[in-house]
This record gives C-alpha cells, sequence and structure tokens, in this order.
C-alpha cells in the first residue's frame, strides 16, 4: 500500500513541476509576442527563445545524465545523495554558457519588451539581459535545491 501512494505522490509531483514548466514557457512566449521590436529584428527565432532555453535544458540534462550512469554511478545507497547533488550542481554549470549562446544566436543586438497590463511602458533588452535574467532564475532554483536538501536531510 505504502509503494502505490508513493508511486501516486512521484507522479503528482512531477505532473505539477511539468504544469509549472509549461504555463511559465507559455508566459514567456506571450510577453515575447508582445515585442513589436522582437519580432522586428529577431523574428521566428527571436518569439522562440523561451523555447530555446528549455530545448537546452533537456539536451544539458541528457548529456549530464551520463556522469550518473557511467562515470559516477550509484554503487551504494550512501551514494544517492551525492550523485543527485552533482547532477545538479553540473547541469547547472553547464547549462548557464549554453543560455549565453542561445541569447546570442536567437536573440536581436537589442529590443524592448513592454509591460502587458500597461504597454506604454518598456524596457530595454540585450541578449547579456536576457541572459541575465534567465540564469538568475536557473542559480536560485540550483541555491534552492541544494538548501532545501540539506534542512530535509540533516
Amino acid at each position: 500500500d505504502n509503494v502505490g501512494d508513493n508511486v501516486g505522490d512521484v507522479a503528482g509531483m512531477g505532473s505539477d513541476l511539468f504544469g509549472s514548466f509549461a504555463e511559465a514557457t507559455c508566459a514567456a512566449l506571450v510577453v515575447a509576442s508582445n515585442s513589436p521590436t522582437l519580432i522586428a529584428a529577431g523574428g521566428w527565432s527571436g518569439l522562440m527563445f523561451p523555447v530555446t532555453i528549455s530545448a537546452g535544458g533537456v539536451i544539458v540534462c541528457l548529456l549530464c545524465s551520463f556522469v550518473a550512469t557511467n562515470i559516477m554511478p550509484v554503487k551504494h545507497e550512501a551514494d544517492i545523495e551525492t550523485v543527485l547533488k552533482v547532477q545538479l550542481g553540473l547541469t547547472t554549470l553547464v547549462l548557464t554558457p549554453v543560455i549565453y549562446a542561445l541569447a546570442a544566436l536567437f536573440l536581436p543586438s537589442t529590443f524592448e519588451l513592454s509591460r502587458v497590463a500597461d504597454p506604454t511602458i518598456s524596457f530595454d533588452f540585450t541578449p547579456l539581459k536576457a541572459w541575465a535574467c534567465v540564469i538568475s532564475g536557473l542559480w536560485s532554483g540550483c541555491t534552492i535545491g541544494f538548501i532545501t536538501e540539506y534542512y530535509t536531510s540533516h
């Protein structure tokens, strides 16, 4: 009975995470679509930048999973925590320059993003500023993951 409860809990958490991921991607697409300068200067590739972040993350995760399966495989129960920490840190480290490359490739050199609620207010952006926004979330998530793991395990 406990196994069934755990499977249900994990499946529920996975669907919650996927829902949040999809909603965040859709929200970023809505914000991008409200930028005439991004669409004019960046075209389809500028508009699809949020999707490229997700795609880059999937590829980096697949490459970093090689570490857990071949370089540092789990041999004992005590190894699980260490391997998961290495995976989280390594993926964050590798994804940081990948996101910069994606921003440089897919975004125009300058563009404006307007507030959705008030389109008269806009902000000037560059690929570097967009990269900084994305990695602040990336590194915040990594930090929250490590802090949460520390306080729930020790």
